[in-house]
Parts: structure tokens; C-alpha cells; sequence
């Protein structure tokens, strides 16, 4: 057992090797953002509706905050593969947060399909449940395993010994970029370095400099920093308590400050611009309608269709090559969908 100065730097060089070691297996677990956009039905201004859901879900179960980062890249991973209806895209959501929430969560923490169940107003069959936890395991190859932002941001914070203050606003950070397509395919080892950089300037604490630093985290901090101003309500109550240090509010003062310090500067005029810009540059470029080209998008094809049988095609069927490659997900017969307020609803 080695202690003192020297058990430290062991323990640090252990921690950097882990790092390492997760930073290649990242890579292979990662979703694929340009074939999301290849969805028919589900397009990205459905995402923070389903976020929020999941949040919600996953602070009412008390999971570790990895489980939440597991559950989307569980999703994400899913929806590069498969072609989902947006009636059973919540259903998607809910199979991923129990195969998360079993994977690394205590037992007794694990949701029961019918919690589940109500708290999707009984839009879905229990039956429904299970078959699409597992339609999800055999489309992903039982590939679960995934380095999150959550375990790179606690070696992070380990390293460079932060405080907790600036590892919650990280977190929030890091949560608010769930909501957003632009950063379904970064690299968790990334978003922690980046979240925790942009934690430490809003908080006033002292930069720290980390060889591992580039233009890619340049570029994400960034991003982060210009989809602050207005964080889901569901995500700033959640950030608002004491247990995660009131960074909401934190966040809101900072907004609030760098405001003012613009509106004194006055507006700065920069070049204009006569090029219209491609339609293809903007990140919600999510094709609409039947036989929708995606434009700046070459060499992907289309992924198989979720459903199976005349019974769930709606219609759309004829419009799909590929059969699928897994189990069908069943659709009750005569169903009709409750008009309920907690019903994710995209009309």
C-alpha cells in the first residue's frame, strides 16, 4: 500500500491512464447525429420534449446521474439504427432508461414497467415495454457500456482537484447540452473538459490549463456558451435546490450580468454578408414529408424501419427497402391515444 506525496501521484497517473483507456472505447459507442437526420417522422424539435420526460423520470427514481447520460446515448444509438415512429419514440426513451438504469443502478432503484407505465398516462400496452427494451438491446448488439460525461467529469474533477460548486454547474452544463443536436455526436471526454472550462469562467474560478486542451474543445465551449440563456424549466428546477449548490441561479446571474455588459457596449456591426447561407448548415436540417432529400449528406443508407407488419406501417410502409433486422415492436390493435397533458404531443 504506498502513501504520502508518492500514493498520490500513483493514483493520479492511474486515473489518467483509466482516462485513456475510456477515451478509445468512447468512439465506438457514439451516435451518429447525420443519420438521426434520416428520420421520417421524429425530427429534433421533439428531442426536448423527450428529454424533459426522462429527467423528470430519472430524478423521480433517485438514479446516479451516469444513468440519465447512459439513457440518451442509449437512444441516440437507436435511432441511428432504426427508423422511429413518433408514437413509439417515448416508448424508445423509457426501454433505454431501464436498460441504463439496470446496467449501472442499484436494484432496488430500477423502475417497474408499470411506473412506467403511468407515467406515460397508459399511452402504451405493458407488454410493449419489455419488447422494446429488448428490440433495443439486438438492434445495439447488447453493446450497453459507455464511458458518459458524468465519468470523465469526476476523473476530471479528481485531477484538477475542483470544487463542488464548479463540478454541479458542469453537470448542468452538461445537461443542458442534452436537449441539442449539436452535441449528439461529441465525445463525452470532450463535453466534460468543455462544461467544466465554461463552469469555471461563469463561476470566477481561476482557468486551469489541460494538455489535453484543442480546437475541438474550443469549439464546443462555444457551442455550450451560446445555449445558456434558456435551459429547460424541468432541468432549472432540478439544478435550483441546494443539493446541486443553486447553480440555476448562478447561471442566471451571469447571463443576466454579461447582458448588461453588452447592452453598454452598444451593438458592434460586423461585415455583411451577400452569400445566402446553405440550407444545409443549419443543425435542425431534418427532412420533412415524403421522399424529403437530405441535402449535404451523402453515402448513409436508410436504416430499417422499427415497426413491422401491415398492421404499424401507416401507410409508409412502401416507403422503406430494408426490412428489419430485429423483432418487430408490437402496437396494440384499436388503441387510441389518451388526451392527456404529461402525453408527449408534437401536432
Amino acid at each position: 500500500m504506498i502513501s504520502g506525496p508518492l500514493g498520490t501521484i500513483t493514483a493520479m497517473f492511474r486515473v489518467e491512464a483509466l482516462c485513456g483507456l475510456t477515451t478509445v472505447v468512447q468512439d465506438e459507442t457514439l451516435p451518429d447525429a447525420n443519420l438521426i437526420d434520416l428520420q421520417r417522422e421524429i425530427q429534433w424539435f421533439m428531442r426536448p420534449y423527450l428529454v424533459d420526460f426522462l429527467i423528470e423520470a430519472h430524478a423521480c427514481f433517485s438514479l446516479l446521474p451516469e444513468t440519465l447520460f447512459l439513457t440518451v446515448n442509449l437512444l441516440d444509438r437507436y435511432c441511428s439504427k432504426r427508423v422511429v415512429y413518433k408514437q413509439h419514440y417515448q416508448l424508445v426513451g423509457c426501454a433505454a432508461l431501464l436498460i441504463a438504469a439496470k446496467y449501472g443502478d442499484k436494484k432496488e432503484r430500477v423502475p417497474q414497467i408499470n411506473e412506467l407505465n403511468n407515467m406515460c398516462c397508459g399511452l402504451y400496452d405493458p407488454g410493449m415495454f419489455t419488447q422494446m427494451e429488448m428490440h433495443v438491446l439486438n438492434t445495439l448488439d447488447w453493446t450497453i457500456g459507455h464511458p458518459t460525461v458524468d465519468f470523465f467529469t469526476q476523473l476530471l474533477v479528481a485531477i484538477e482537484r475542483d470544487d463542488t460548486e464548479v463540478e454541479h454547474m458542469a453537470a448542468y452544463i452538461s445537461e443542458i447540452a442534452l436537449y441539442h443536436r449539436d452535441f449528439v455526436s461529441t465525445k463525452p471526454s470532450v463535453m466534460a473538459r468543455s462544461s467544466l472550462a465554461l463552469a469555471r469562467a461563469i463561476l470566477g474560478r481561476p482557468e486551469i490549463t489541460d494538455g489535453e486542451w484543442g480546437h475541438v474543445e474550443n469549439v464546443t465551449l462555444l457551442a455550450l456558451s451560446q445555449h445558456l440563456h434558456q435551459p429547460s424549466i424541468s432541468l432549472a428546477k432540478k439544478y435550483s435546490s441546494t443539493t446541486y449548490s443553486r447553480v440555476t441561479h448562478k447561471l442566471a446571474d451571469f447571463m443576466r450580468q454579461q447582458a448588461a455588459i453588452t447592452r453598454r457596449s452598444g451593438p458592434q456591426p460586423g461585415p455583411q454578408s451577400t452569400t445566402p447561407a446553405p440550407e444545409e448548415s443549419s443543425v435542425y436540417a431534418t427532412p420533412h414529408g415524403k421522399g424529403a432529400a437530405v441535402k449535404g449528406f451523402d453515402g448513409y443508407m436508410t436504416p430499417p424501419i422499427t415497426p413491422d407488419g401491415a398492421c404499424f406501417d401507416n401507410g409508409m410502409g412502401r416507403e422503406y427497402a430494408m426490412p428489419p433486422r430485429c423483432p418487430a415492436t408490437p402496437t396494440p390493435q384499436g388503441h387510441v391515444q389518451p388526451r392527456h397533458p404529461m402525453v408527449m404531443d408534437y401536432q
